[in-house]
């Protein structure tokens, strides 16, 4: 497995990320596949695994620390703060029926970074995960109502502390990242990043090379589309976050098949499937040290190991051409 530092600890260039095996969003999980998901990760050489207390509201998590008891020394953990439920502070974010995962009804979830809230869910995300420390803690979402030098004061103490190695950021704005960086040391960030979602490609990947940041891509594979294994006929089940996707719909997925066809000889060639082929392409992107994908069961984790490897430059060039002349039609 390709091996990438965070805070100069290498972990794995690919890592496993859990928000499907939470069930929220998703429709739904299945635990024992989930299980299998994440240890036939960590057996073919996956460290990194990506989780959040929002993922089905801890039960991603709780999931997460049933697969690897007895294995923590064989991971590098990420878990994320600062989306959540039952207070009135910081600033909504959204509201979610989920009546399958430990709440019922509608639940009002809130972007919050205070320091009181930071310190409570480190200490519920080590209860779940049924560990002493967090290799990676994240802040989930940005909000404006807790100054970020506060909220990094927080971290740098659950650092001090020991309950946290190393400090990231999710889903942030450059001078975000400046003012995160000012107050602390910022080990990371987490962005969606993929062939389809690359606007925030020249503001925040100099950053992170000029600043020795590791870049987590999440979402690569875009929910599944890029795999190839979605057709224009696809249904998804009731909680599907995809059935309300315009990229989903049927003339939009027939576009990105167009796409991937081109891809195929490339695909051929390497002896990999087409989502392993999306993956090692952007491994490739310059600054991406990461990416984050998910797995419902062990076979697709174990195809997803299989995007570790070196593409040429010129396979890399051309399907980016490829990719910048369908790129404006695609959703």
């Amino acid at each position: 497995m390709l091996q990438r530092p965070i805070a100069g600890i290498e972990t794995s260039a690919i890592g496993l990320g859990t928000w499907a095996i939470g069930g929220w969003m998703w429709g739904g999980t299945d635990d024992d596949n989930a299980v299998a998901a994440i240890q036939a990760s960590i057996d073919h050489g996956v460290t990194l695994i990506d989780t959040a207390p929002i993922y089905g509201f801890g039960h991603s998590e709780t999931v997460v620390g049933k697969a690897i008891a007895g294995r923590r020394d064989a991971v590098y953990l990420a878990t994320k703060c600062g989306l959540v439920s039952g207070t009135d502070k910081g600033e909504e974010a959204f509201h979610s029926t989920a009546t399958t995962i430990d709440a019922e009804g509608d639940v009002i979830v809130h972007r919050y970074l205070g320091p009181e809230s930071i310190t409570q869910e480190v200490e519920g995300s080590l209860q779940r995960l049924q560990t002493d420390h967090i290799d990676l803690l994240q802040t989930h979402w940005q909000e404006a109502t807790t100054p970020i030098e506060d909220t990094m004061a927080a971290l740098e103490k659950l650092r001090d502390q020991g309950k946290i190695r190393a400090i990231g950021a999710c889903n942030v704005l450059p001078e975000h990242m400046e003012r995160y960086r000012a107050a602390g040391t910022l080990d990371s960030i987490q962005e969606q990043y993929s062939m389809l979602k690359r606007d925030r490609e020249a503001d925040d990947l100099p950053i992170c090379i000029d600043g020795g940041i590791a870049f987590l891509a999440y979402s690569p594979l875009v929910l599944g589309l890029l795999t190839g294994k979605i057709t224009p006929d696809r249904t998804y089940g009731e909680g599907d976050l995809r059935s309300k996707q315009k990229r989903f719909e049927a003339d939009n997925v027939a576009k990105v098949l167009a796409m991937l066809d081109q891809f195929k000889p490339f695909a051929q060639e390497m002896g990999l499937t087409m989502g392993q082929l999306v993956i090692a392409w952007t491994l490739h992107q310059p600054g991406v040290s990461h990416v984050l994908v998910g797995a419902r069961n062990a076979q697709q984790a174990i195809e997803n190991v299989g995007g570790a490897v070196e593409l040429s430059p010129e396979i890399v060039n051309q399907m980016t051409a490829i990719l910048e002349r369908h790129r404006p039609n695609i959703t």
